[in-house]
């Protein structure tokens, strides 16, 4: 009983410190087991081969639910886009993944997460804009708040699906500062399911070169035996305003920092 309330105890904290600090504030908990470091992603990350061809789409993908949640068994691998949310949808949402990407390899595929799907959409969305016409299904505008936001929901919807790869890349490049991707993917070890709920956005804010956009949340955890726990904060969100010599993963918005506290 007490190993139990230490583990749970511990996957608590480190819901808590997975999402805190930044360049200043580092966090990096303890490495009690070997993990391996993602595979790199080319242009694009390519677990599975792209299906066959696929006609571009008319119209952009839903927009990502306010909350996302994952059942309560650990997952050996990611779920699959069209295992969480059906063929024909995944179908749709991997149409306009081989619309927009210019990998060679893109994981447009439904075997891969949806998250995984919707990073590649976004990072190539990002990588086009501005340069010609606007291309279908590249909304939330790039450099929006709404995009921003977007990031968040999309962090909290690859760790929903077991995609760690992906939930860590949303920090950008090199993933989370101060902490590895070992340490990253056992802070999550003992969580089953996550739900997040974004407020409302505040105006961005610039400062040397960058822009910055708080977005509220709430958090609500159930951890691996059945308790259930809530948070409430903020995430920043930062991205590189047009310098230039920025990298495409700099002039994204990406992760930058986020408090959040235990509530209720």
């Amino acid at each position: 009983m007490m190993s139990l309330r230490m583990t749970a105890a511990f996957s608590m904290i480190a819901l808590l410190l997975a999402g805190c600090g930044s360049g200043g504030a580092r966090d990096d908990a303890g490495e009690t087991a070997a993990a391996a470091a993602p595979a790199p992603r080319p242009a694009g990350p390519s677990p599975a081969a792209a299906s066959p061809a696929a006609t571009a789409p008319a119209a952009a993908p839903a927009a990502a639910a306010e909350t996302v949640s994952r059942p309560a068994a650990p997952r050996a691998s990611p779920l699959a886009c069209a295992a969480e949310i059906g063929t024909a949808a995944a179908a749709k949402r991997v149409a306009i993944c081989r619309n927009v990407s210019p990998a060679t390899h893109p994981p447009c595929n439904a075997v891969n997460s949806c998250a995984m799907i919707d990073d590649e959409i976004a990072r190539s969305c990002a990588l086009f804009d501005g340069k010609g016409a606007p291309i279908a299904g590249c909304t939330p505008a790039p450099k929006s708040p709404a995009a921003a936001a977007a990031v968040v929901r999309l962090y909290y919807a690859a760790l929903n699906a077991g995609d760690y790869d992906t939930a860590w890349q949303q920090w950008g490049d090199g993933g989370k500062a101060g902490q590895t991707f070992a340490a990253f993917t056992r802070g999550f070890a003992q969580t089953r399911a996550t739900q997040v709920t974004i407020g409302t956005l505040p105006p961005a804010e610039g400062a040397a070169g960058s822009l910055y956009q708080t977005v509220p949340v709430t958090v609500a955890a159930t951890l691996a035996d059945g308790r259930r726990q809530r948070f409430a904060g903020r995430y920043v969100v930062r991205r590189v305003n047009d310098v230039d010599g920025a990298t495409p993963g700099q002039l994204r918005w990406h992760l930058d920092s986020a408090q959040l506290k235990p509530v209720g």
